[in-house]
């Protein structure tokens, strides 16, 4: 288990857990909580992230704080989205290792040591697994097939990119953070393996929902799949957009400037180019597009230069427990 050489008066293991609208999980959550944490041999705290909260979700935090000092806190003032969350609480952090799980009760504590267990030796994110979801077929077929299409794209193979239950070393988490914005915390795992940290997956029980109702549902299913796109042109095409737009560009100029030495050559031979019109515009047009991706790549190279997307953190308007060091 990690990390085992940790001091009495360092923390080794953190919890960030994103709250919206949560107020009746947060103390059976607490509950079930406390007792894991207290069979670990090294110390540990527990954030809590309300993502601007509507219900009275951070006064039950303020009040888990009270009755226990590892119990931290900050809020938004108002809803940023599960990634600004996790980007706030993986900065409050101070843990060594870093766990991340939902406040709605569908993730067990009881995972917690399997999670920290699989860490060593080989690892550096560990992803639950849902094998057996309690979640509707809207929400479970959609998720099968976003998962597959996720592992073709990112190189690695996961069955479920997206269960809010891991576990992270703690340079895992800061090295995610400049492209932990929008709805890219969905690919937490494909940004580590594609940053050189190894990845691995344990079967986590998944429990039925009690409160509240779920915030995402199939409809997202698009928008995930171009939330895919953007985060494998930023990941791996990032500090080379060249690559990818003067590719492009060479072939779509590439093939104009064969069809138009094609139109020159009838243009010589017969004295005009014997109605092959759609062509010429073909040509022409594909100059332009080969030019202008030539020119994108060109600018994407600058802009890449800045390197300044991502780790905004929105304003926190309260704060419970010592801020990080």
């Amino acid at each position: 288990m990690v990390p085992e050489q940790a001091a009495p008066t360092d923390v080794g293991l953190s919890v960030v857990i994103p709250v919206y609208n949560e107020v009746e999980s947060l103390r059976p959550l607490y509950d079930q909580l406390a007792p894991v944490l207290a069979t670990l041999p090294f110390a540990s705290e527990v954030v809590f992230v309300d993502d601007g909260s509507t219900d009275g979700s951070f006064a039950v935090v303020e009040a888990l704080h009270q009755a226990d000092p590892r119990i931290r806190g900050v809020r938004f003032r108002r809803n940023y989205r599960k990634a600004a969350a996790l980007s706030a609480g993986f900065r409050e952090a101070r843990g060594r290792i870093v766990i991340t799980m939902d406040a709605d009760l569908q993730d067990d504590p009881q995972e917690i040591p399997h999670l920290l267990a699989a860490l060593e030796p080989d690892h550096d994110l560990i992803s639950g697994w849902k094998r057996r979801r309690h979640d509707p077929l809207s929400k479970t077929l959609p998720s099968k097939v976003w998962n597959r299409v996720t592992s073709a794209v990112a190189g690695i193979r996961l069955h479920d990119f997206n269960c809010g239950l891991k576990a992270y070393r703690r340079e895992v988490t800061q090295d995610v953070l400049p492209y932990l914005y929008g709805e890219l915390y969905r690919y937490l795992p494909a940004m580590a393996h594609w940053l050189g940290y190894r990845v691995g997956e344990v079967v986590v029980l998944h429990h039925p929902r009690r409160y509240g109702y779920s915030k995402f549902g199939a409809r997202r299913l698009l928008s995930g799949f171009l939330d895919l796109l953007s985060i494998t042109f930023v990941m791996r095409f990032m500090t080379r957009p060249m690559h990818v737009f003067g590719a492009l560009g060479v072939v779509a100029a590439g093939i104009g400037s064969v069809i138009a030495l094609y139109i020159a050559s009838l243009r010589l031979r017969f004295g005009d180019i014997q109605n092959r019109h759609p062509l010429l515009m073909l040509a022409v047009l594909l100059l332009v597009v080969g030019v202008q991706f030539i020119s994108t790549g060109l600018i994407g190279d600058m802009l890449a230069s800045a390197n300044q997307q991502g780790g905004h953190v929105p304003p926190v308007e309260r704060r419970v427990g010592a801020p990080r060091d």
